[in-house]
């Protein structure tokens, strides 16, 4: 009897899923057809499809499985990109280009604080703020939430925070990618700045990729190393407040989706893996990460942000482009 209470129970969940991850999948299909047969990237596609639907999922029974698509389907794409690249790629960051992105995070997020006191802000909200844009968006903003004692306030900063450095990073992904092209820049130095200056890891993805693989590779690595940074900053924001001894622990925890990451270019670095076998994954992760893509789009509202205080909004404004100043800077200068 449990094992038959459990299948239904599955069966129950996954049955709430479907309607969100095959509208996903269906419109990841309608940007591949669009992008082979007219031209352009498809990942842009799938997000662009997705916002012009946003206004009809609220309250949709597609809404759980949206949600589920664009965190865990995007995971999955996200770890499995690690197949593209090996060690010899990671390397290519370098000391330099290493330092430059620890030193961008830690300037955003102290420009963070300071600023939420310049605009009359908690400080608490600043570095909240701070952390979601120099690391790695929504999931920065909620690890640094649960690393922070209870207050009044703590909920609706961190959905304040969830949706403005979604919505930047959705502007971002759009206007980035073309605004590395008018500059000038290489391959390298465009994926450079997209993974070290775009907030959420789907987002660098899309616009990465958007340029060419050899810009997403180079993305997806500047990223992937902010979003490692999580883990240090994480125990620092603990440490400050004195949290529990679980939360601590929870702050050592790398996301599973960056040792994923870590894993499978492991696999390929030892050269364990086939090449149909790397060609296979590499597609996987594709398909996954343009059905993500275009479900990040389906929950992406503007229309929230116009609910939100100015001088909030403001504030991160200003700290998306203290970090995509400092990264600017740092690629005429050094690369």
């Amino acid at each position: 009897m449990p094992i038959l209470s459990t299948g239904n129970e599955k069966y129950a969940q996954t049955k709430i899923l479907m309607p969100g991850i095959l509208l996903a999948v269906i419109l990841s299909f309608a940007a591949t057809f669009i992008s082979d047969h007219h031209g352009g990237p498809t990942l842009l596609y799938a997000l662009l499809f997705g916002m012009s639907l946003n206004s009809l999922i609220e309250g949709s029974p597609a809404k759980p499985g949206i949600e589920f698509t664009s965190k865990y389907v995007l995971r999955i794409g996200v770890a499995l990109l690690g197949v593209r690249i090996g060690l010899d790629q990671i390397s290519q960051l370098g000391l330099t280009s290493a330092s430059i992105l620890v030193i961008a995070v830690i300037i955003t997020i102290i420009s963070g604080v300071l600023l939420a006191k310049f605009f009359g802000l908690d400080k608490r909200f600043g570095l909240l703020t701070g952390g979601a844009t120099a690391i790695c968006g929504a999931s920065a903003a909620l690890a640094i939430s649960a690393a922070m004692p209870a207050s009044p306030t703590k909920e609706r900063s961190t959905l304040f925070a969830v949706v403005a450095v979604t919505t930047l990073s959705t502007l971002a992904m759009i206007l980035y990618p073309p605004l590395a092209l008018w500059l000038g820049m290489t391959s390298t130095e465009a994926g450079f700045f997209i993974g070290g200056t775009i907030h959420d890891v789907a987002q660098v993805v899309g616009a990465g990729y958007s340029i060419s693989p050899e810009a997403g590779d180079a993305a997806t690595v500047a990223k992937l190393f902010r979003v490692a940074l999580l883990i240090p900053i994480t125990l620092f924001v603990t440490t400050i407040f004195k949290q529990t001894s679980s939360n601590k622990i929870k702050a050592y925890l790398p996301p599973l989706f960056l040792v994923g990451f870590v894993f499978f270019t492991s696999l390929r670095s030892i050269g364990v893996l086939p090449e149909i076998v790397i060609t296979q994954l590499s597609e996987l992760s594709r398909w996954c990460l343009i059905t993500a893509i275009a479900a990040v789009g389906l929950k992406t509202s503007l229309r929230d942000v116009l609910q939100i205080g100015h001088q909030a909004l403001i504030l991160v404004v200003i700290e998306t482009a203290v970090i995509a100043g400092l990264i600017l800077g740092s690629v005429y200068l050094i690369h």
